[in-house]
């Protein structure tokens, strides 16, 4: 079985920003093909806001929540005990080898989780084994490379490039949304369909909390650690990067977009 490592880590900086997404932003494609009495796996949940959104979506129907962090499940469960969502459940698990019957799913969801695996065309065809016939497995990924901002701040450019070196160091691919076609193919799945979308920081707020999570992030999390550790940045470098973040988003005409690719894919 392949052994990951997240290049994100799970510092509160780098949770604390996945707990403020919403199905809404986040997965927009799939939310039509949703309804009333579904089951639905969500692997790689995090800390559980897109998957407790989605099991209001499917409601009565059952949700279950996948994480390899204990500690992120247990923030996941308090979620949905905070929402009152009675039909969802949270598990620590593993997505190469999930612990589930073939055909257990009318939908598999995976939200920017195969960008940090070494192998997520394995992941997609595990993904496709509990998934009913007929049913959808929805992916989204960003792609790091498609990435734009401006004003075009030098330490941004650094971030990016030291983010790729330790992302590709653990043999994952954060350029994977431009990817998702290909690994679908390679997992055997023959009818998807494909599409995209952004997610955008041009306002003041958007931009002061967006560059806030990734000084952090930066200086904080397993970012930090690679980078010192590998040789990839000295501490002064990654307080550099963080102030050209925060240089940023003090720009009143600052802008960010990340593109991410999407997949429906039948099972």
């Amino acid at each position: 079985m392949p052994q990951d490592t997240y290049s994100h880590g799970h510092h509160r900086s780098v949770v604390g920003a996945h707990a403020t997404r919403t199905a809404e932003d986040s997965a927009a494609y799939l939310v039509p093909h949703l309804r009333s009495g579904l089951s639905l796996l969500d692997v790689g949940c995090g800390p559980g806001s897109i998957t407790v959104d989605l099991a209001e979506l499917v409601a009565p129907g059952q949700v279950t929540g996948l994480d390899r962090s204990d500690d992120v499940v247990a923030r996941a469960r308090a979620l949905a005990t905070e929402r009152g969502a009675p039909n969802v459940g949270f598990v620590s698990g593993n997505v190469y080898d999930l612990d589930f019957p073939d055909d257990t799913f009318d939908v598999v969801h995976a939200h920017q989780v195969l960008q940090h695996l070494t192998d997520p065309a394995a992941a997609l065809h595990e993904m496709r084994r509990v998934t009913r016939p007929g049913g959808i497995v929805a992916v989204r990924d960003a792609d790091y490379h498609g990435m734009s901002w401006y004003p075009e701040v030098p330490e941004l450019a650094e971030w990016m490039e030291t983010y790729q070196q330790i992302a590709r160091g653990n043999r994952a691919e954060p350029d994977a949304g431009r990817r998702l076609l290909s690994w679908a193919l390679e997992a055997g799945f023959t009818e998807f369909v494909p599409s995209s979308s952004n997610w955008l920081y041009a306002t003041e707020d958007r931009r002061r909390w967006f560059a806030g999570t990734w000084s952090q992030r930066i200086l904080h999390s397993a970012f930090a650690e690679q980078a010192i550790e590998r040789g990839l940045a000295s501490a002064q470098d990654l307080e550099r990067m963080a102030d050209g973040w925060t240089r940023w988003a003090a720009a009143p005409d600052g802008w960010f977009l990340i593109p991410s690719g999407e997949l429906l894919a039948r099972a």
